[in-house]
């Protein structure tokens, strides 16, 4: 994997800002061609540095209860409990962890009864010895920025 320079942190800097930032307005604020622009993000993709995805904001779509959840998992069961989790619409993101609890979730629903529910759903896991449930409140910041 090449090593990316300032070029390329400055392109991925633009498009983590907005993701529809054409290339010609990118090199007009870089002060390259447009090529040049092109190129690059061409290289940035192969790589698998860049993915360009559409990212939907739950919330609008009615999905107002978010939570994190940790899951101390039977080390037999780990990919067992992680194929299951991830099956469940309602998640949105899982991370294999270090510490106490080895996997990190976080889910979206519409109700605090739907959350329950699903809680329900997740406690009948064969695996899965303990959780701990963070509701999210507000979320402040959810970026990914290049410095």
């Amino acid at each position: 994997m090449k090593e990316i320079d300032h070029l390329d942190k400055s392109i991925l800097r633009l498009l983590s800002k907005d993701g529809r930032m054409s290339f010609t307005e990118i090199a007009n604020q870089m002060d390259v061609t447009e090529k040049t622009v092109r190129t690059r993000y061409r290289a940035l993709v192969d790589q698998g540095i860049l993915e360009v995805v559409g990212v939907v904001n739950p919330i609008s779509l009615g999905l107002k209860v978010s939570a994190i959840i940790q899951l101390a998992v039977d080390s037999q069961q780990l990919n067992n409990v992680m194929e299951q989790v991830a099956a469940f619409k309602e998640v949105r993101h899982i991370s294999l962890i270090t510490g106490e609890y080895q996997l990190l979730i976080q889910v979206n629903v519409k109700t605090y009864d739907d959350l329950t529910l699903y809680l329900k759903q997740l406690n009948a896991i064969s695996g899965i010895s303990k959780s701990n449930v963070m509701i999210q409140l507000e979320v402040n910041k959810n970026t990914f920025e290049i410095h």
